[in-house]
Formats: C-alpha cells, sequence, structure tokens
C-alpha cells in the first residue's frame, strides 16, 4: 500500500532542495512583466522548466501562443496544476503570477517521481491572460481541461484560504446615436448622445438598490463627445456585470441593465447598439469542497492558519470559474501580504518579490504537490469530489 503521507514528506523536501532556482525562476518572471497573450517570454521559461525536468511539453496549445500544456505519467488520476504568467498593465506583478506560475511548475516536478509509485498522470497547464481577457475561458471551450479528475492553483493574497468566492463576470459594450447640432444655436435641433449616456448611468445607479447584495454593475463611457459646442451625436461606454451565481445573471441582471439603456434611447429619442461579450465570460466559481477539504489539511501542516470569509462582497472574477464547471477545482489563496494590503497595487507587486513573497511560492509549491497526493492515492476523496461535482452540475442544469 503506498504511504500517502511519506510521499508528501520527499514532495515537500524535493521543493526546498530547489528553493534557489525557483526564487530565481520567480524573480526572472516578475522582472519581465508580459500583459494578456504576449506572455511569451514567461511561458517559455516555465515550458522550460519543466522539459528539462522530464515533462513532456505541447506548446502553443488552444490556438494560443502563450498556453501550454506539459505532462508526466500515464493513465488514470489525471491530475491538473493551472499556472498563471500575465502581468497587469502598468502595475506589473501587482497580483503575483509570477508566484502562480512558477509554484505550480515546481510542485509538478517535486510529483514526477511519486506517480512512479502511484500512477496516474500529472499536467501542468500554462494558462495566459487571466487579468484582462479570461485565457481559460477560451482553453476551456476549447477542450483543455476535459477529461481531468480535478484542476487546482494557489493564489498569492493577504489571507489564507481553502475556499474561493468568485463573481460570474459579463462584460457589455454599448453605443448611442443621437444627431449633432449647435448646442447654443440650435440645441432643439438635436439628439443628444451623451444625455441618453448619462441617463443609463442614472437608472443603473437606481437600479442597484433592487439588486442582491452581491451583484455588481460598474463601467466607464469611453466616448462622450468631440467638442463642448456640439451636441454629441455618438457616445460609447464599457461595463462589467457580475453576479454570483450564472442563473441570476442570465435572468435578472442581463435584462434589467439592458433596460436601463433601453430606457435612456427611449427618453432622449437616440439609438441604442450593444453587445454582450459571451464569447469572454467568466463563470462564477464552483469550489470542490472535498478538494478543498484536503487542500486546508495540508496547508495547515505547513503551520498556516485558514480562515474563511467573514462576507462573501469582497468578491471579484476569475476565469478560474469556467474550468470549475467542467471539472473538480479549487482556488485557494496563500497569505503573503498583511490583510491591509490589497492585491492588484504596487506595494503587494514588491511583496511578491520578498521573502515573503518566496515563502508562498514555496509554501504554494508543497501544498499543492500534497494535495495532488491525496488525489492520486485517495480513491474514497475522489469519488466524493465527483460525487460533489456531478450534484452541483444537476443543481445548475
Amino acid at each position: 500500500m503506498v504511504d500517502g503521507q511519506q510521499l508528501k514528506q520527499r514532495a515537500a523536501a524535493e521543493v526546498d532542495r530547489r528553493r534557489k532556482e525557483l526564487i530565481d525562476l520567480s524573480l526572472r518572471i516578475h522582472a519581465n512583466p508580459e500583459i494578456a497573450f504576449e506572455e511569451h517570454k514567461s511561458a517559455a521559461a516555465l515550458a522550460e522548466f519543466l522539459e528539462a525536468n522530464g515533462f513532456v511539453v505541447e506548446s502553443g496549445i488552444c490556438e494560443i501562443s502563450t498556453a501550454f500544456r506539459a505532462s508526466v505519467g500515464s493513465g488514470e488520476p489525471r491530475v491538473a496544476l493551472l499556472a498563471e504568467y500575465d502581468a497587469l498593465p502598468g502595475v506589473g506583478h501587482g497580483c503575483g503570477h509570477n508566484i502562480i506560475g512558477t509554484a505550480s511548475c515546481a510542485a509538478g516536478i517535486a510529483l514526477k517521481p511519486v506517480i512512479e509509485e502511484t500512477g496516474g498522470t500529472v499536467l501542468v497547464i500554462g494558462t495566459p491572460a487571466e487579468e484582462a481577457a479570461g485565457g481559460k475561458v477560451y482553453m476551456a471551450a476549447r477542450g483543455a481541461f476535459d477529461g481531468l479528475d480535478c484542476a487546482m492553483m494557489v493564489h498569492p493574497g493577504n489571507r489564507n484560504t481553502s475556499v474561493a468566492f468568485a463573481l460570474a463576470c459579463l462584460e457589455l459594450d454599448v453605443e448611442f446615436e443621437g444627431k449633432a447640432a449647435h448646442a447654443a444655436a440650435r440645441p432643439e435641433a438635436g439628439l443628444n448622445a451623451l444625455d441618453a449616456m448619462v441617463a443609463a448611468f442614472v437608472n443603473i445607479g437606481l437600479l442597484r438598490q433592487q439588486l442582491r447584495d452581491s451583484a455588481r454593475v460598474h463601467g466607464i463611457i469611453t466616448d462622450g463627445g468631440q467638442a463642448v459646442n456640439v451636441i454629441p451625436h455618438h457616445t460609447e461606454a464599457k461595463l462589467l456585470v457580475r453576479s454570483e451565481d450564472d442563473e441570476y445573471m442570465d435572468e435578472v441582471l442581463k435584462p434589467k441593465v439592458l433596460g436601463c439603456f433601453e430606457g435612456a434611447a427611449a427618453a432622449t429619442g437616440c439609438g441604442l447598439k450593444f453587445r454582450w461579450g459571451e464569447e469572454s465570460r467568466y463563470k462564477a466559481m464552483r469550489t470542490n469542497r472535498a478538494l478543498a477539504e484536503a487542500y486546508r489539511a495540508n496547508v495547515e501542516s505547513l503551520g498556516r492558519k485558514v480562515v474563511e470569509q467573514e462576507s462573501h462582497r469582497s468578491m471579484g472574477s476569475t476565469d478560474m470559474g469556467n474550468v470549475s464547471t467542467i471539472v473538480p477545482a479549487i482556488h485557494p489563496s496563500i497569505a503573503i501580504a498583511a490583510q491591509d494590503v490589497p492585491v492588484h497595487t504596487v506595494e503587494f507587486r514588491e511583496i511578491a518579490a520578498s521573502e515573503a513573497g518566496h515563502q508562498g511560492l514555496l509554501d504554494s509549491a508543497k501544498v499543492l504537490a500534497m494535495t495532488a497526493i491525496d488525489v492520486l492515492v485517495d480513491s474514497e476523496l475522489r469519488r466524493r469530489m465527483g460525487e460533489e461535482f456531478a450534484a452541483g452540475a444537476i443543481e445548475i442544469k
């Protein structure tokens, strides 16, 4: 019988043994930030690291040049570790993706000798463009996560959590078409497209009182007119609509938000054009609780205290949500910063390259490897994961 605890100790020791090269790789990615779909150097560095350590690497999967799949072993179970490595425009690695990508690769390498005893397959899947374009959304639609027993990653943050809450997120592009006229001489001859846009945003502000607390609607006007003395004939805006579950998005939010713009068009006489970005829609995160319980036990064995969020109000969105609708998945957080330091900031970026960031990197790699070992050796855990996932899929339908 395979001794899972002994395998975990060996995997953790392998991460420690590689401490210097892992930190060096993380710092190299941190020092060369690349934005969505342009992560050529970062993706190559991670893929080369895996290939040099015995993984079979496929680059450019899913018709995305900076996506990759690296695998070792064969057969089932099939455990995937997801790597992110894109940076924020203007901020760099203010979300710590240099840690995420390196940790998933390190965990995979630490698992390579393990699967010679457990059997199964370990995959490290490089997933670009989480920050801006939802790389996993496109990869999920193109089959990248089919046939897996689970998928996991660890995100650096300001607290240790095992369960992630993330909102479904959908982009809306809108335009109003009016009629230009001189704003002083003959304003009555015009149809003010800016008035329409302002009225629509006011409508949304009023709508919020009738929405769930967790719902979010926010946006910017990208074109508000060209000259102050001309009635604007054209305006444009971009919005994001977010919901704690996908059904509420479709059944309530979409029609109500669109109604805000349709009402403004009717009130001003302007024409309305709109487009929902369904092809890049982020789905709500469905954390697999059975897998999260295994993760929690492992991360606490490293001396980290896990806390659960007191409120779900503090939620963003992640394309890991799309993965979680295909396979059992987790997206926990590991603390590298104090709770008052938010991600997506210059301060967090600096921490991602500090000793605290390095410790988060090593602990992330260890806990990913340890949790993967649980999945590889524990058929009862896999059964519970599968039953929970199947029940959730039925509820969604």
